[in-house]
């Protein structure tokens, strides 16, 4: 049989559903046709390959030992067929597809609420983010980029664009000035940089010290204790940058440099390529904004 001749897509689809299903209405409703144009796309089918496919059997239709094998033959091939559909439109999403890895507190207090902007420059992009500090699992977690701050050995393997410099200082309430200026304020800090208070009021002698310093697990929780004026929190600027710009929080003693950086971390080829490449671009555009 060349090409040419092969029964319409239509009609086999119409004959493995109601074989599949064992009634024309079945059929019918699955394929969201009438029962006439399902009844006419199997008659149809038979008058095209010059054979019965359904005979009568009391009330109802049974395959006739043509449309037995026939039924065999398109079950396997739509089932392989869907498979294949499948799993190319897996792979073309995955092309599509960018895995960036940040650290919790500037995920949610710097990062999210400039994704929008990415998404509307490069909306073919299906950018999805994993929230992670520390070293960075590359090839188990399936991760293209990673903003890390750059405080743990990196092995030779990895890439490194610096981001921006980390810039620690005391955020608060506006309403809270005075009280940090007496220096009967509690002081908030995080648990992932326990000692961060203590070397910051060393190197800061004329400011007043605190009555005592809770301790958070992360920073974002100290950010956002300080918008509720729970106390002031030592926060590094990328996290208050937004609400200290909206006067939100006022940072009195200013952000003083801690000698680390924040960087964009990858693994594999030097340099960045494709969609890798606008998303760095695009991180170091949001990043000079700081």
């Amino acid at each position: 049989m060349r090409r040419s001749e092969i029964p319409s897509l239509d009609d086999l689809r119409a004959f493995e559903t109601a074989a599949r299903l064992g009634s024309v209405r079945l059929a019918a409703n699955s394929l969201a046709l009438t029962h006439g144009a399902v009844s006419r796309r199997i008659t149809k089918l038979s008058e095209d390959l010059g054979f019965k496919l359904f005979e009568k059997s009391g009330r109802g239709l049974s395959l006739t030992a043509s449309g037995e094998v026939l039924n065999l033959t398109l079950g396997r091939f739509f089932t392989e067929l869907a498979t294949t559909v499948e799993s190319l439109r897996a792979a073309n999403a995955q092309q599509n597809s960018l895995v960036l890895s940040c650290e919790p507190s500037v995920a949610m207090r710097w990062l999210i609420p400039r994704l929008a902007s990415f998404q509307a420059v490069h909306p073919d992009i299906a950018l999805h983010l994993s929230v992670a500090g520390g070293p960075v699992e590359f090839r188990r977690d399936r991760i293209d980029l990673a903003i890390r701050r750059l405080d743990f050995a990196l092995p030779e393997a990895w890439h490194v664009r610096r981001l921006f410099p980390e810039r620690v200082g005391p955020v608060m309430s506006p309403q809270l000035a005075a009280v940090f200026a007496s220096g009967n304020y509690i002081a908030l800090g995080s648990k992932t940089r326990a000692d961060a208070w203590s070397r910051w009021l060393s190197t800061h002698p004329s400011v007043r010290r605190p009555a005592e310093i809770r301790f958070y697990d992360h920073h974002f929780l100290i950010v956002e204790a300080a918008l509720a004026g729970l106390g002031v929190a030592l926060s590094p600027r990328v996290l208050a940058t937004d609400d200290v710009d909206r006067g939100r929080l006022i940072a009195p003693a200013g952000f003083d440099p801690d000698e680390s950086h924040y960087g964009l971390i990858w693994a594999g080829e030097t340099e960045l390529s494709g969609k890798a490449n606008y998303l760095a671009s695009w991180l170091q555009e949001q990043c000079n904004l700081i």
